[in-house]
């Protein structure tokens, strides 16, 4: 079963969670050591953990006695799929918007005088 828009924007919207799946962007990670540059508890860093597992953003297994974090990569399609429909994510082009400027700032106005 697919989580939910609601559930994975719900996860997105808390910056620790946030900073989590950057981190996971590098490689998985004991749970350890995502909790090391939090100043929280394991125990809260472990319910952010829960929360993004929840939304199917990342995914949990234990390797000997240590939990290990891994980003699941197409974790984020729906709601990226749902966001290009608004167009946030069309390419800009900067380059014809700058010649655009380029011209529209140095080009003097036609004067109405003018012979």
């Amino acid at each position: 079963m697919t989580p939910s828009l609601d559930t994975v924007f719900s996860a997105l919207a808390d910056p620790t969670r946030r900073t989590i799946l950057t981190m996971l962007l590098e490689d998985d990670m004991a749970v350890t050591d995502v909790a090391e540059p939090f100043e929280m508890s394991l125990a809260a860093i472990s319910k952010h953990l829960m929360i993004l597992t929840k939304a199917g953003l990342i995914s949990q297994e234990k390797r000997g006695r240590v939990k290990w974090c891994k980003l699941e990569p197409d974790a984020l399609r729906g709601a990226s799929v749902w966001m290009q429909g608004f167009g946030q994510f069309e390419p800009i082009h900067l380059d014809a918007f700058e010649r655009f400027l380029e011209v529209e700032l140095t080009d003097p106005p036609a004067s109405k005088d003018a012979p």
